[in-house]
């Protein structure tokens, strides 16, 4: 069974609660800047070990200290539950990382 799509009016209100998220599309999207290239590391491999345990994956982007975390549920075509819980897993690994 798959996880249903959100509405429009619930993913503003989901977006609502994630300052650091933005919207493109079927898509959330945040950037992290890490102290270091082995602080962003770290979090991409605390992040990996949240998204096997949710089985739900991001893309993921890495630019020296620039983490970029893409969320979509491509499985049901755009924006579910899971990608909104994902997004606040990641703002909480994040967060531990300052």
């Amino acid at each position: 069974m798959s996880t249903p799509l959100l509405s429009e009016a619930e993913i503003a209100d989901a977006l609502a609660g994630l300052p650091n998220w933005s919207r493109s599309g079927d898509n959330i999207t945040r950037t992290v800047q890490a102290a270091s290239f082995p602080a962003g590391i770290d979090l991409v491999r605390r992040v990996a070990d949240a998204a096997e345990a949710a089985n739900h994956h991001p893309d993921i982007d890495i630019r020296w200290r620039k983490v970029t975390f893409t969320l979509s549920t491509h499985s049901a075509g755009g924006l579910t539950a899971l990608d909104f819980g994902l997004a606040r897993e990641i703002d909480l690994l994040a967060s531990q990382s300052e």
